[in-house]
């Protein structure tokens, strides 16, 4: 899965009021020693074994029984230290690279929860805690009994946890930080969608159908009977949750789409575009501005194809003719599905001729749960878990066919499964040799900017078969150009929800289902939605770069290992890593390169 930003910091939130001050002795107790970067990722990673590991995929954090704690005092305690582990790396002379702008990233996301008090608004539209749960229970296998009474003690707790974001959303309503209408009416209907009859309707209680076949008769219905009752209390969660959002913050919300209007939010927008562009160093203007050179750049490419087509109408006429003609949508979801799961096999096949090291982790392709697939986006990756042989899998959404053209799966695919997503983050949770915090990490930009990039690759690999996919492609980088454009003309200059829209209309052949989904996700999600064409023009500038400077010694798949085997990074980190292989080919001579060559 594209990691989403509430997933990654809730890595961070602590799993019980006291924080677990054992991670470092007072001055009191010992002398005080040296700073490291040794120390400071011991101190850090203390922290994480003090947060709930509920949002994280490694075996040992199958024995949870809680969902992270989402209490103001503790999110401020977290953030204290977080402060203080910043300021003891700040006094690094040669801090390693690239963990110590990684952790720095890290630690600030923390703070800004704290300074903006950020729980107040706990949902983007197609994610928030209601989510977590369901999300939690497809990926988990029972393997043991105590595994199994782990996910009961969890299920048992979601009342609580469902408790403590209505507090904080019940403080965002008395202080005039609430989420829009929009958002909200998407995070309604999945929560709709989990208030169900009996429990085993219930995606909750998927896990107790995989329990493991050595235990006996009689254990095995001893731990369905205990998960019914916890499905069932979780489900009633679910309904309370569903009359408070209907009767009572719906009242609320804010009206004007953009974070810009509330107290603050020009500030947190700022905030978070830092966040999700790491290492950029854009302004909101900056973005907004190299957003609307990308759209027309890219119309002028759009424009080029439709002349080769041989098209008579106009650009806008083509749209039309896009979004209706049916020979362009898949008549089942089945169809759709094997579509997908066609062009995920054409670009495994090519990835050895662009790439030196794959990972060992399978994915799949599957449909998005029929529960969220309404408000949700087009498809995701859904991370796997190479330790517990869990392989990633990549999303489709069959919901509303007539809204999924055949023209865009192949950039689609390429986004989410390979050489995208599931490629950068299957080769990041393999890392060897580094901190935990490496191998989880998510930048936004670099994610989200391999993403889209992949989709550029696929084009250069020979995937796009036809004018119209090859249009399709470009539609769906116009699709990231407009984000930058009506992202930040929502939260920074005031747009509202139809002049966001008009971007994507007049210049994209998205369906206008996708574009009213994700438009909402963007009012819910301020700063996300510019981090994928940031992240793309840096890999491809970085890539010019390296042509460059070494001439016929460029190596494609070498400089592809060198953007992916370090993992995740800020982008400004990202730049000095490929300036220092640049140097470093250039040094090498021809022959190494030929007989170090993957």
């Amino acid at each position: 899965m594209k990691k989403d930003l509430l997933l990654l910091v809730a890595t961070f939130a602590l799993a019980s009021s006291p924080l677990a001050h054992a991670q470092s002795p007072t001055p009191s107790e010992t002398p005080a020693s040296p700073v490291t970067m040794g120390n400071l990722v011991a101190d850090y990673e203390a922290l994480l074994r003090a947060a709930d590991p509920s949002a994280k995929a490694r075996e040992e954090d199958r024995s949870v029984r809680r969902w992270r704690s989402v209490s103001p005092e503790d999110i401020a305690e977290l953030a204290e230290r977080a402060r203080s582990i910043k300021a003891e790396l700040g006094t690094l002379e040669a801090p390693p690279m690239p963990d110590a702008a990684i952790l720095e990233h890290l630690l600030d996301q923390v703070i800004v929860q704290d300074d903006f008090d950020t729980a107040r608004i706990p949902f983007t539209g197609d994610w928030g805690f209601h989510a977590e749960p369901f999300f939690a229970a497809s990926n988990l296998r029972l393997r043991s009994e105590d595994e199994a009474e782990a996910w009961i003690a969890r299920l048992n707790d979601v009342p609580r946890y469902f408790a403590d974001n209505v507090t904080n959303m019940k403080r965002g309503v008395r202080t005039g930080w609430t989420g829009h209408a929009d958002p909200l009416e998407t995070m309604i209907d999945q929560v709709r969608g989990q208030v169900v009859d009996t429990p085993e309707e219930s995606a909750l209680w998927a896990p107790f159908e995989s329990l493991p076949e050595y235990l006996t008769d009689e254990k095995k219905a001893a731990i369905r009977a205990a998960g019914r009752e916890a499905v069932y209390r979780a489900v009633e969660a679910y309904r309370s949750l569903l009359v408070y959002l209907e009767q009572d913050y719906a009242l609320n919300t804010r009206p004007e789409p953009g974070i810009g209007s509330l107290p603050d939010g020009k500030a947190y927008y700022e905030a978070a575009i830092r966040t999700h562009t790491a290492g950029a160093g854009y302004t909101p203007d900056e973005i907004h501005e190299i957003g609307e050179e990308e759209v027309a750049r890219i119309r002028s490419e759009m424009e080029e194809i439709i002349v080769e087509i041989g098209y008579p109408g106009s650009f806008e006429d083509f749209l039309t003719f896009l979004r209706t003609d049916p020979q362009f949508y898949a008549k089942t979801p089945e169809d759709l599905m094997e579509k997908a799961s066609r062009v995920a096999k054409r670009l495994d096949a090519v990835l050895p001729e662009y790439f030196g090291k794959l990972p060992r982790l399978t994915y799949g392709v599957e449909p998005v749960p029929a529960s969220i697939a309404p408000g949700y986006t087009t498809g995701r990756y859904s991370g796997g878990n190479p330790e517990g042989g869990v392989a990633g899998t990549y999303l489709v959404n069959t919901y509303a066919l007539d809204q999924r053209p055949l023209y865009e799966l192949p950039a689609l695919t390429a986004h989410e499964a390979v050489p995208g997503h599931h490629l950068q983050i299957s080769l990041a949770q393999e890392l060897e040799d580094v901190p935990d915090f490496r191998r989880e990490y998510y930048a936004t930009a670099f994610g989200e900017g391999w993403g889209l990039y992949a989709e550029k690759l696929a084009g250069e690999a020979g995937i796009y078969e036809t004018p119209y996919e090859r249009f399709g492609a470009l539609s769906y980088e116009m699709w990231r150009a407009c984000r930058l454009v009506a992202d930040t003309g929502l939260h920074w200059y005031g747009w509202s929800r139809e002049k966001a829209e008009q971007c994507f209309e007049q210049n994209s052949a998205l369906a206008p289902l996708n574009i009213k989904t994700e438009v909402t996700r963007y009012i819910g999600w301020p700063g996300q939605a510019t981090a994928y064409k940031i992240g793309q023009l840096k890999i491809l500038d970085l890539r010019a770069r390296a042509k460059d400077a070494l001439g016929a010694d460029f190596d494609i798949r070498a400089f592809h290992d060198a953007v992916l085997d370090a993992g995740s990074m800020p982008l400004d980190a990202l730049e000095r890593r490929i300036d220092a292989w640049i140097e470093t080919q250039k040094d090498t001579p021809e022959t190494e390169l030929k007989a170090s060559a993957p």
